[in-house]
């Protein structure tokens, strides 16, 4: 008898979690070895429970879903690790693939493509949709040739997006545990990489790219 994939849940929905151990218990394939609502949770569990695969939502509370797959790479660096997100690809698909992961998977994903892509990181392959493998070819090309938001680093990007969104610094200092200086920082670099002088042309610029809503 084949050993069932064991698979770690982190994701801070408690609906979505029981809506993905409800996909996964429906196939042999599969077990549920544990589940975590934060980055931290996901870490402790990783340090105690043997697990052959991780199941992690890009947006958690406590700590970023890259900022945390950083970490299990650190630590756990043969691991492979499968995004799950509410946000298209466009928004952090590459960036969590060159941070590690195996794959990344938008929510709104059928049960079965699921399955499949799980099936996939677990033989030790990379799972992307067609749409990302064409991103991931254009994310090859230049720097010159890429857009400005391109070029941000991972934080920078979050800043971005955060401060577009309506996020005072403050704010975003608490979502990302960082002091208000350090994102003031990032804000002034991002600003400075993508030519912007304020954040009223930062927000038309992430509405125009469709990095916000």
């Amino acid at each position: 008898m084949t050993a069932k994939i064991r698979i770690l849940i982190a994701d801070d929905h408690a609906i979505v979690r029981h809506g993905l151990r409800q996909i996964l218990g429906e196939n042999g394939d599969f077990v549920v070895a544990a589940e975590a609502d934060n980055g931290a949770r996901a870490m402790q569990i990783l340090r105690q429970t043997a697990v052959d695969l991780v199941l992690l939502d890009v947006s958690m509370p406590d700590r970023n879903g890259i900022d945390t797959l950083k970490l299990i790479k650190k630590e756990f660096p043969r691991l492979p690790v499968l995004m799950l997100s509410m946000h298209p690809e466009e928004h952090y698909a590459v960036r969590a693939l060159k941070a590690g992961a195996s794959g990344y998977m938008n929510k709104q994903s059928a049960p079965d493509q699921l399955v499949h892509a799980l099936r996939q990181v677990a033989s030790g392959k990379k799972y992307v949709s067609a749409s990302l493998a064409e991103q991931l070819a254009n994310a090859i090309s230049e720097d010159s040739d890429r857009a400005p938001h391109e070029r941000l680093s991972d934080r920078e990007y979050q800043t971005l997006c955060l401060i577009a969104s309506g996020k005072t610094l403050t704010g975003i200092a608490e979502e990302l545990n960082l002091s208000v200086k350090t994102v003031s920082v990032y804000r002034a670099r991002l600003l400075e990489k993508m030519g912007l002088k304020n954040n009223s042309e930062l927000t038309h610029y992430s509405l125009k790219h469709g990095l916000v809503e």
